[in-house]
Parts: C-alpha cells; sequence; structure tokens
C-alpha cells in the first residue's frame, strides 16, 4: 500500500501568513509538527535562537506578539518546491516601549508530511524607528 505525502502548496504559506496577521498561535500550530524547530532571527547562537518541539515553538510564536501587540506581516510572497519553501514578507510593528519596526525578511521552511517540520526566519538588521530618529537628532551637524 502507498502512503499519500500530502503536498505544501502556496496557498498553505498564504494560510499561514495569515494566521501570523490575525495572532492566533492555535491556528499556526496547526500548521507545524509536533517535533517542530523554530530557529528566531536573533540570538546568541549561530542559527538565532532555537526553539524545539511543539511547547516551546508556540511560547516563541506567541512572545512576537507580547513583544509587537499590533505585528503584522505584509506584502508576502511564497514558493514552494518539493520539501522545502520560502516566505518574503515585510514586518511592521510598534515595541511596547513605543518604538517602530519596518524591516523586510523571509522564512525558509522544511516540510514533512504535509506540515512545517522548520520554520527558519531571517530578517534586516535594522534600528526602529524611534531610535534612528533619536541618533540621527543627537549627530553633530556637518
Amino acid at each position: 500500500m502507498q502512503t499519500v505525502n500530502p503536498e505544501v502548496t502556496t496557498e498553505v504559506l498564504q494560510a499561514f501568513a495569515d494566521a501570523w496577521n490575525r495572532h492566533d498561535v492555535d491556528a499556526l500550530m496547526s500548521f507545524m509538527t509536533p517535533d517542530c524547530v523554530f530557529e528566531a532571527s536573533a540570538g546568541a547562537e549561530a542559527c538565532g535562537t532555537r526553539y524545539v518541539g511543539g511547547a516551546a515553538v508556540r511560547a516563541a510564536f506567541a512572545e512576537v506578539w507580547a513583544v509587537f501587540p499590533d505585528a503584522h506581516w505584509g506584502s508576502a510572497r511564497h514558493f514552494v518546491h518539493g520539501d522545502r519553501g520560502v516566505s518574503e514578507w515585510t514586518f511592521t510593528g510598534t515595541r511596547t516601549d513605543g518604538a517602530r519596526v519596518e524591516v523586510q525578511g523571509c522564512d525558509l521552511f522544511t516540510f514533512r508530511a504535509g506540515k512545517i517540520l522548520l520554520k527558519n526566519s531571517y530578517r534586516k538588521n535594522r534600528p526602529p524607528a524611534a531610535a534612528a530618529a533619536a541618533a540621527a537628532a543627537a549627530a553633530p551637524p556637518r
């Protein structure tokens, strides 16, 4: 008997992106394998902070909205090839300290059995708007 391996499509990746914009951690986790891994775009390790397993990944995803209550991923573009995929996006959000962030980024995915096994995130390193404006104001005139 042959086992059917469901395929992840660009529509699935868009539904995943839509769940991020709804701040819906239950929906996000429904796209992930039970043994999923999330490699964040920042952290002390070369791969960023690495979260392993459903509980750790769920907590890391929820933490994004705690830091950026208005987090939004716009201008999403996706592609899938076999068991790999990419989503490109522009992230906007306001930190709880009032600093505004707008950066481009992408997620590299590895799929298994129609679910996301690995979400590896990358984003541009750009200072928050408030910090950039303050630095410009404090700079000596030229």
